[in-house]
Formats: C-alpha cells, structure tokens, sequence
C-alpha cells in the first residue's frame, strides 16, 4: 500500500467514523447517561470490533454473503430489530439521581457484536476493503482494520465526550428524559438507508 493510498485511508477512516451514525449516536448517550470512563469499554468495542469485522469480511465472508443473498435480507432485519431495541432501551434510561444504580452502558462485547448489525458499519467496511485493499490480500485487509483501529478510536471519543458535556444541562429528569427519547428518535431514524428503497 503506497503512502497516498494509506493517507487517503486515515483520511477516509477518520472521516466516516467521526459522522453522525448508530455507534457515535449511542457513545453521546452513553457519555451522557454513564460518563466517560463507564464508556471506555463500549468504545473499545467498537474499534476492535470493527477491525475484526474488515479482517473477516475482506477475508471472505463477503464471498459467502454473495452466495446466498437471502443473507442480506436475514442482516437486514436483524439490524432494524436490534437497533429498535437499543433505541428503546436509550429511551428509557434511568433518570439522573437513578444513573448510577440501575443501567448499564454497552460491554466491550456487546459493542463488538453490534457492528456486525450496523449499516454503516457494513457500508464503511465494504467502501474501506474495495476502495483501499484493491490488492485483496489478507495484508492489505489487516492494514485496513489497523488504520481504522487507530483513527476510529479517538473519532469516536469525541462523541462519548460531547454526551459527557451534554450531561451538565441534564440536571433534571424531564431534560435526560427528552435527550434519551432524541437520541433513541436519531438512532432510529439512522435505519432510513436500510429501511428505504435504493
């Protein structure tokens, strides 16, 4: 990979992972809701998580999707499912005086999972491997997730950290209350891509 081609990657990787979308929906109300540092765990997730996912997808589950395209539709509504769910659950988030006993934020685990229900993470994953790894080798795959590991991670901490901010203002029950149903509101209506017709 010659040195354009990795710049126009970090450049690209920082660009579509610090975009509004399910994951950085999901760290401003974790960062909100949680904090920062109860955040760590979802964020980690979610750069290792999506590596991992350009590692296998580049490395020929894409291959499998393509033999069997009732998959698509299977993932399809799989993601509108579980972000629905994750939508409701940020909607009913306790309240401020309750934050710190009940809920919790996303594991590690959870937020590496999720990724391979999220469109735009699928979409980002698919532009990244056929735009960058044109050479297609497992290399070029790994240096893809790597970059991505290394720009996402402080991409998307800008998002857990803005939540953080947003929590001052969220002094009362009825302010959290209406953040919590926006933001659930935003990562539902991040399903229009999926949702609509192409």
């Amino acid at each position: 990979m010659t040195l354009d081609i990795l710049l126009a990657l970090t450049v690209f990787a920082f660009v579509s992972s610090a975009t509004p979308g399910p994951n950085n929906l999901m760290l401003m109300a974790s960062g909100a809701n949680y904090g920062f540092r109860r955040s760590i765990p979802h964020m980690l997730g979610i750069s290792i998580g999506f590596g991992v996912m350009i590692i296998l997808v580049g490395a020929g589950l894409i291959q499998a999707f393509d033999a069997w395209p009732v998959s698509y539709t299977i993932l399809k509504v799989l993601s509108v499912i579980y972000m629905t769910w994750l939508a409701w659950k940020i909607a009913t988030a306790a309240p401020v005086t309750e934050r710190a006993a009940a809920g919790q934020p996303m594991t590690f685990l959870q937020a590496a999972a999720f990724q391979w229900v999220n469109p735009k993470a699928w979409a980002m994953a698919l532009t990244a491997l056929t735009v960058y790894a044109g050479d297609a080798t497992l290399l070029a795959f790994g240096i893809v997730a790597v970059v991505f590991c290394l720009v996402n991670l402080p991409a998307i901490t800008m998002w857990t950290v803005l939540g953080q901010q947003v929590a001052r203002i969220l002094t009362n029950t009825t302010r959290l209350r209406v953040f919590n149903l926006t933001m659930a509101a935003l990562l539902i209506a991040s399903l229009a891509p999926v949702l609509l017709p192409a």
